[in-house]
């Protein structure tokens, strides 16, 4: 693979570079709304193919959660997210940035992760007016 594989052809990183997805990879896509980043959106559906929803049957590479603040119990929507998971998946939540609407405190994303057995790995800026936490379960962190 070349140092360029994957980049932009401006040679900056492009979005679905960031969320680690490769093609072929099965996301799964909760709390879509109209707020979503759509920019964000295609360029994983460009990636990786049509995003699949909650109520799929397939094992799962990933879970893209968009979440905000009122959305209901976040340990119970991660732990949803949870059950079609690959055993190295990860699970991507989306929240608004601070100074937007539906904001969530990183302290409340961190204390429901780690109810729900999960530990962040890493953020990102992802898009505009969202942030992205990648979450991952111990045992899958180990693997890497």
């Amino acid at each position: 693979m070349s140092a360029t594989a994957g980049q932009a052809a401006d040679g900056v990183r492009s979005v679905a570079d960031r969320f680690g997805l490769e093609p072929g990879n099965v996301v799964m896509e909760m709390g879509y709304d109209d707020d979503v980043d759509h920019d964000l959106r295609d360029a994983l559906t460009d990636r990786c193919g049509e995003l699949v929803d909650e109520d799929t049957d397939e094992v799962v590479d990933a879970v893209l959660i968009w979440y905000r603040d009122g959305d209901g119990d976040l340990f119970e929507i991660l732990t949803d997210a949870l059950g079609p998971l690959a055993d190295a998946g990860v699970v991507w939540l989306l929240t608004p940035k601070a100074g937007r609407g539906g904001h969530v405190e990183p302290s409340d994303i961190s204390e429901s992760a780690s109810t729900a057995g999960l530990q962040q790995t890493s953020t990102i800026n992802a898009g505009k007016d969202w942030s992205g936490a990648r979450l991952v379960a111990p045992r899958a962190a180990r693997r890497k």
